[in-house]
């Protein structure tokens, strides 16, 4: 016989039968109507070629042959087994897990999460789990996942792929950095001074020279200018302390360089900066992955 959707359930119904060896019986524990069961036992006498179950004499049930009784129990333990695997959850325990979690990510957003998640998973036990922060690709951070490159993408709300599902994990705001020693003091800048500094953007791949705050600054009627373009946060710090620029950043990010830089607050409301993980919809049930997203909840809320 050959095993396919077709015939699954032609087996399923004669391990019934075999059980009940009533056809009013086995097709009420099926949930189909005596007619349809007797059309299957009919197809499954050609398919074994032999009568299976044949009327008992006293005309009450059936008697089974020879041939259905060698199949009744090797048959019910292989429905059980099949049962068994299509039921079955994976388990996922972070303690004797190997698994390797990619994770893409800028370098704001990793040196946020990682010290972090590190040290939550040393606190878990998890010391066989390997974690790879990647550089996350805005224009193929939605392939990445897809294609399984990344686990997890952390992202700023516009940088959000479409269709996929996304958690928060924090928001703050942000804050004005300069050098400390700065000629024009340490006293917090007013809307037209600020407008007059020199300016210092992360850009990320674009490497342009506008952002957001641009565009808060023209709802103002006032420009600034940008000096320097720059990939990635982490070089921020350096270019601040040797030169009058000055940086708008998530405050989050500036608290690592406060022995470094002076922090003072917008004189406008920038919004917020936020952060949040998008995976791929295929790993929303798996135990692991959901695992690795409240441990990012987490880290991002601690």
């Amino acid at each position: 016989m050959d095993i396919n959707a077709h015939n699954l359930p032609l087996l399923a119904s004669l391990s019934v039968l075999l059980d009940e060896r009533n056809v009013t019986r086995a097709a009420e524990r099926l949930g189909i109507s005596q007619p349809a069961l007797s059309a299957q036992l009919a197809r499954l006498r050609d398919v074994f070629g032999d009568p299976l179950l044949t009327p008992a004499a006293s005309g009450k049930g059936m008697v089974i042959t020879p041939r259905g009784l060698q199949l009744k129990e090797p048959l019910r333990k292989a429905l059980r087994q099949l049962d068994d695997v299509v039921s079955q959850r994976e388990r996922f325990d972070p303690k004797t897990s190997e698994r390797t979690f990619a994770i893409g990510a800028n370098d704001n957003a990793t040196a946020i999460i990682a010290p972090r998640l590190i040290h939550a998973l040393e606190q878990n036990g998890a010391a066989r789990i390997r974690l790879a922060f990647r550089a996350a690709s805005l224009s193929a951070v939605t392939d990445q996942l897809e294609q399984g490159e990344l686990d997890v993408a952390l992202v700023s709300r516009n940088g959000l792929p479409a269709g996929l599902p996304h958690r928060p994990l924090l928001e703050e705001r942000f804050m004005m950095a300069q050098r400390k020693g700065h000629p024009r003091g340490a006293r917090a800048p007013s809307l037209k001074e600020y407008a007059a500094l020199e300016h210092v953007i992360v850009s990320g791949e674009g490497g342009g020279f506008r952002g957001f705050i641009d565009d808060a600054l023209k709802a103002k009627r006032l420009k600034r200018h940008v000096a320097v373009s720059v990939q990635y946060y982490s070089v921020v710090p350096a270019i601040l302390q040797g030169s009058d620029f000055v940086c708008t950043l998530p405050a989050r990010f500036l608290d690592r360089y406060a022995n470094m830089l002076t922090v003072l607050p917008l004189p406008f409301d920038a919004g917020r900066f936020n952060l949040y993980a998008a995976w791929h919809a295929r790993f929303d049930n798996d135990p692991g992955h959901a695992w690795l997203r409240e441990q990012l909840t987490s880290c991002a809320r601690d």
